[in-house]
């Protein structure tokens, strides 16, 4: 049986990354819309398997600008509160679902750039996609605002000294993850090129951290893939059901 996905794209470097990868290997049928290019959702949700909602340099109240950003979150609350299946959201990806879900997107006093340190929540060992991870990993952050004030009926899977929302689960199919884990070795590159990435780079760690970035990044990189497939395989349960 053909397994749909679909993925919300909000900008052309900020793709699945390495959960990507995993995705092609398992010969998944991916559709991607570009919401950049002003690609317009399927109407007709209930066809795909599970959706993700990936990274971008806008924030969610950009309305104004990014139009597109009404329908997405129109979107996001039919296929997680109305049909139940699962998802994935990344970074804004994450943020977005939160406001679904009642919380409130706050910029933060302070910005998460670079390779940080995460912990894991209580709970968590019980979670499909997060059982399989250490207290305290290493992750990739990009943020400079974050979800608050969610309800009681999500988990809180993992938090930062900064940020209390980094993972939670909505019920037992939706997702939201602050960070980022399906980081390849082109990521950090990929992202600098982006001129509001790199300047939220550089004013966070300082000029020519870029370098710096990359490097970090790499020491880090095979257990973030090493997390990042198990939470994959995890999600995948969740798929087949």
């Amino acid at each position: 049986m053909n397994t749909n996905i679909l993925i919300l794209q909000h900008i052309s470097v900020e793709d699945p990354g390495f959960i990507k990868d995993l995705m092609i290997k398992d010969n998944f049928n991916l559709k991607t819309i570009k919401l950049y290019k002003k690609e317009k959702i399927p109407k007709d949700l209930k066809k795909y398997d599970a959706m993700f909602s990936m990274g971008g340099p806008m924030d969610t109240w950009m309305e104004n600008k990014y139009p597109w950003l009404k329908n997405e979150k129109k979107a996001i609350h039919e296929y997680v509160v109305k049909l139940k299946k699962p998802f994935l959201g990344f970074c804004l990806g994450c943020q977005l679902l939160g406001e679904v879900l009642g919380g409130k997107v706050e910029r933060m006093e302070k910005s998460e750039i670079g390779i940080l340190d995460l912990y894991m929540q209580n709970g968590y060992t019980k979670d499909t996609l997060f059982q399989n991870f250490d207290t305290s990993i290493k992750v990739l952050q990009w943020h400079s605002y974050q979800v608050n004030n969610l309800s009681s009926n999500v988990e809180i899977l993992a938090s930062s000294d900064l940020c209390k929302y980094q993972a939670f689960r909505y019920k037992q199919h939706a997702y939201g993850i602050q960070f980022h884990l399906e980081t390849k070795n082109n990521t950090i590159k990929n992202w600098a090129s982006i001129p509001e990435y790199k300047k939220s780079l550089e004013n966070s760690l300082g000029m020519g951290s870029i370098k710096k970035l990359e490097s970090d990044t790499q020491t880090h990189l095979n257990i973030m893939n090493k997390n990042v497939t198990s939470m994959y395989q995890g999600f995948k349960s969740i798929i087949k059901k």
